[in-house]
């Protein structure tokens, strides 16, 4: 394990996208001096879209923390890693130079936020500053390309809330059937997944973790979304539609599934977001997340503002499919 010191008294930063979007430096008493609030600009190393600020949990404030210890390496193509951060907090963090490209960061923070926007238990995700002493500490910390390590770089990172103390949390990504039904809101969340991936054109199989307490054998599982970087067709970000896309292979998830009035309320959630709420959910992803051309992420804002009016067809499509996932919708 490997810890990067910080001073006694530092406190976690946040960024708000109140007012466009700044982070709060506080000094080591806690107060703000204004000369320390970062204005995050496009012109700059961080994008900012102007509107009206949200009245969402989702967007009150995203943190922005320093990370202090590389607690082990996740599973993933991504080779993420469970770092503990200066708010003694674990996050899963995903790297700007992972093996896969820098745009899974930028599709994780607006996923993650446009998921929580509309009510869905998506991980709580963080912008985690990785120095170069924290790296430079362990010469392990690397990511295996084939035959070769490629070193992680510094710098600003995606942070995935891990969902409680890991060493007092069982996290699992499968239930056998008989635990499976008992998943806290099960049929919500999977139904409410079901119509985002629609939405987002996710291009990966739906990702989900189950979690309880490690103490208590007989609580009931909840359950959370995670691993939302190939939403908007991975790095492309386009939106090749197939009414097969988006199915959970657990079918029993859709069991309760009677006609469109099932997917509620995520469904009219979606369609009645407004341009001002998808644009804030991009404040402050940075534009090195972004590339090879960050203008992009305005279209795709464009883009997922009008395919809010498809998702009732799209979701007929999957009805009809080969795949028939809904058999009690007659």
């Amino acid at each position: 394990m490997v810890r990067d010191g910080l001073e006694q008294g530092q406190r976690m930063r946040t960024l708000s996208p109140v007012e466009g979007a700044c982070v709060q430096r506080s000094d080591s008493s806690g107060g703000m001096s204004p000369a320390n609030v970062v204005r995050l600009r496009i012109d700059g190393d961080v994008s900012k879209h102007d509107g009206p600020g949200v009245n969402s949990q989702a967007h009150a404030a995203t943190p922005l923390v320093h990370a202090r210890e590389f607690v082990r390496r996740m599973r993933g193509a991504s080779q993420p890693w469970l770092v503990r951060c200066e708010d003694d907090v674990s996050y899963v963090v995903k790297f700007q130079n992972n093996p896969q490209h820098a745009r899974v960061l930028a599709n994780e923070m607006l996923a993650s936020r446009l998921a929580r926007l509309v009510g869905l238990p998506a991980a709580e995700p963080a912008f985690v500053e990785v120095s170069g002493a924290l790296i430079g500490g362990n010469p392990h910390l690397a990511f295996e390309v084939g035959d070769r390590r490629e070193p992680i770089l510094p710098g600003l990172q995606f942070g995935s809330r891990f969902p409680g103390i890991p060493s007092q949390t069982l996290v699992v990504d499968f239930l056998p059937d008989r635990l499976l039904r008992r998943v806290r809101d099960l049929t919500s969340v999977f139904l409410g997944a079901f119509v985002f991936d629609k939405w987002t054109c996710n291009c990966d199989g739906r990702q989900v973790i189950f979690h309880r307490p490690a103490d208590d054998e007989g609580s009931t599982y909840s359950v959370a979304m995670i691993d939302q970087g190939f939403c908007f067709n991975d790095g492309d970000w386009s939106f090749p539609d197939s009414p097969i896309r988006g199915i959970y292979p657990r079918r029993l998830v859709y069991e309760k599934v009677r006609g469109l009035e099932s997917f509620e309320p995520f469904l009219s959630r979606i369609e009645n977001l407004t341009t001002s709420e998808l644009e804030e959910s991009t404040t402050g992803i940075p534009t090195k997340w972004c590339e090879p051309d960050p203008g992009q992420l305005e279209r795709l804002i464009e883009t997922l503002f009008a395919r809010r009016r498809t998702l009732r067809q799209a979701i007929i499509n999957a009805r009809d499919s080969s795949l028939a996932p809904f058999p009690g919708w007659i």
